[in-house]
């Protein structure tokens, strides 16, 4: 049996150990599956119920498995995956696709306790790109692995791969080659934009941990890698301040620094963090150019919104048990 295997088997018992019982101490997640022009005529209904549905899904779970004991790492692990898993999400089997239509995914994962952290991109093969993010940060002494080095590595680890065209699906491969038709009458080839998927969770024992995954931006070339996989950029989290996931245009959220600059604002500036999440979403990015938005979430399990497009795709339990889904920006 390798490592990883054993590793998530152990995993596995104490799940199904610890949910005889229930934490009495708050717990909270939020989550979110990518931010952009998102808005009621772009959507059917049934396309609209289901987006709902699955953010439900996927932050019940999360918030099921932290109420019964699970750490905050295995909590956003879990969670993650259902959007991974599903073809509704630029991530995982929903990923957007390359240049050469294929896909080409990053994850990253970072632990507020410690400050510990491990990422992964322009993986092919691997089947959910933030259980590599996760073993990089616990069973390596690196933070980032990218490409063949990260899928030998997990070949070593025992972590499931599969070809890639497993991540492809109808949509995104009509996505894409509409994009390329574009392109083809534009003077300056322009990758566009999706999202990515992203949660942040508060355990029983106050550690809060926060991890990001994506499949990039459509249409990307040369092994173009945006914030999700960077390390204060895309994901942020410690335990004294915040945890936060981003989403949206790849290179102004790593200009900006943009999750740590939340926490760092937070705390230097002696503000709440949802302030801090507005000054950096709807102020320095938008003076920059850029779209996108946030998740976040305080020591007390405070779920914080914040993003700049027509919508963003996100759901959140807060500490008090309190439940949010939206997708469209006027939404509560």
């Amino acid at each position: 049996m390798s490592k990883y295997t054993f590793t998530k088997a152990l995993t596995a018992l104490t799940i199904a150990a610890l949910s005889c019982w229930t934490q009495a101490s708050e717990v909270a997640i939020v989550i979110h599956g990518g931010a952009g022009t998102i808005t009621p005529d772009k959507m059917t209904p049934e396309l609209e119920k289901s987006y709902r549905d699955i953010l439900t899904k996927a932050s019940e779970h999360g918030y099921s498995l932290l109420k019964q004991g699970v750490s905050s790492e295995q909590a956003v692990i879990e969670t993650i995956k259902i959007m991974e898993d599903s073809p509704l999400f630029n991530a995982g089997h929903g990923a957007v696709l390359t240049n050469q239509e294929k896909a080409e995914l990053d994850a990253s994962i970072m632990r507020g306790s410690d400050l510990a952290a491990g990422a992964v991109a322009a993986v092919t093969t691997i089947k959910n790109p933030i259980e590599l993010a996760y073993a990089v940060m616990t069973q390596s002494e690196h933070v980032m692995l990218v490409g063949k080095g990260a899928e030998v590595f997990a070949e070593e680890l025992g972590i499931e791969q599969v070809d890639n065209d497993y991540f492809i699906t109808p949509r995104r491969l009509e996505q894409v080659r509409a994009a390329k038709a574009r392109e083809a009458t534009a003077m300056i080839p322009k990758p566009e934009k999706y999202g990515t998927v992203g949660a942040v969770a508060l355990d029983a024992s106050g550690n809060i941990t926060a991890a990001t995954s994506t499949g990039g931006m459509t249409n990307k070339r040369y092994g173009r890698v945006g914030d999700a996989p960077i390390i204060a950029a895309g994901t942020y989290a410690d335990n004294a301040v915040c945890g936060v996931s981003a989403t949206g245009h790849g290179e102004y959220f790593i200009r900006a620094a943009v999750a740590h600059d939340i926490c760092a604002r937070s705390l230097y500036k002696d503000i709440s963090l949802q302030a801090a999440a507005n000054q950096v979403v709807q102020d320095k990015l938008v003076a920059m150019g850029g779209d996108g938005g946030i998740i976040a979430l305080t020591p007390r399990g405070e779920v914080i919104f914040s993003f700049n497009t027509a919508g963003m795709y996100r759901a959140g339990i807060d500490a008090e048990g309190r439940r949010t889904v939206g997708i469209y920006a006027d939404e509560d």
